[in-house]
């Protein structure tokens, strides 16, 4: 019983600490915002894509979704000739998560702005990458891409290492909520259903390949995190199940090794072990 205060108030430490560097420094006040400010929202509160965007395995699908996001050349040139990743990672990332909690749990008013913000930045993110490539952050086929690269690596992730996995009914549930956000950024031929975010990836392979600035963004995420030592063998643990959700396509053309049955085991179950750490250090956060 005399472990009982201090594991507690390590619990409220640890996860206070994590929430913060997820939500950013205002992440009480936005939270704040989403959940509490009364009026209708476009997800009712069962909605699949609460459930998933409300779970750990969050973590290993936004990781996921990075890596396979980066294989388009386009959109890694415009990442890498806009994007503060490198230089302010927490922020984009802070950025990245108010705009998922925002449009699935905060009011219509306020997804909606999120949305408008959004489009307004992207109108202004185009360019051309340093191999030539041409990009525009508001294309609509470009903005699909990112959609399915993203909402597959949810659902994949959800899938594996969610505390209660869809049926095969929500997933497809989710997949046509989420196209509702897809289509309001601008995204075309939005897939509603968890095939057709299977079918829309492959139809990318074309001309999906692994640029230098891929390569570089894969290095930093999995090799030279921007995490203190502390914090390190649970971002490997993350890393490790990300990577180990990815087509052996993905893996291969960013120069990942393939694993064999023997350290994918232990890829998942380390995965699984810092999905379940993060759900419990979040758990005891005060709900707001």
């Amino acid at each position: 019983m005399t472990l009982v205060e201090p594991v507690r108030r390590w619990r409220a430490r640890s996860g206070e600490a994590l929430f913060l560097r997820v939500a950013g420094p205002h992440g009480h006040r936005s939270r704040e915002r989403i959940h509490g400010r009364a009026g209708p929202r476009w997800f009712a509160p069962d909605a699949a894509v609460r459930v998933v965007h409300a779970d750990a395995s969050m973590f290993v699908g936004g990781l996921r979704s990075l890596l396979l996001q980066s294989l388009h050349p386009a959109a890694m040139a415009g990442v890498a000739s806009h994007s503060g990743f490198r230089d302010d990672p927490w922020g984009r990332l802070a950025g990245t998560s108010t705009f998922l909690a925002t449009t699935v749990f905060g009011t219509a008013d306020d997804a909606q702005a999120a949305v408008d913000a959004v489009r307004t930045i992207h109108a202004r993110v185009r360019g051309v990458g340093p191999d030539g490539t041409v990009y525009a952050a508001d294309d609509p086929d470009l903005l699909r891409w990112v959609h399915v690269a993203e909402i597959d690596s949810f659902l994949v992730a959800h899938t594996r290492y969610g505390a209660h996995p869809l049926s095969p009914a929500r997933a497809d549930e989710y997949a046509a909520q989420a196209a509702r956000i897809g289509r309001a950024l601008g995204a075309v031929d939005v897939p509603g259903t968890a095939a057709g975010l299977t079918a829309a990836i492959e139809g990318y392979r074309p001309v999906l390949r692994a640029t230098p600035a891929a390569l570089d963004a894969a290095r930093f995420l999995l090799r030279e995190p921007p995490v203190p030592w502390t914090l390190r063998p649970g971002y490997a643990a993350l890393a490790a199940a990300a990577v180990e959700s990815l087509p052996a396509w993905a893996r291969d053309a960013l120069g990942l090794p393939r694993r064999g049955h023997v350290r994918a085991a232990a890829a998942r179950a380390a995965g699984h072990g810092a999905t379940s750490t993060i759900r419990w250090l979040l758990a005891g956060q005060p709900a707001g």
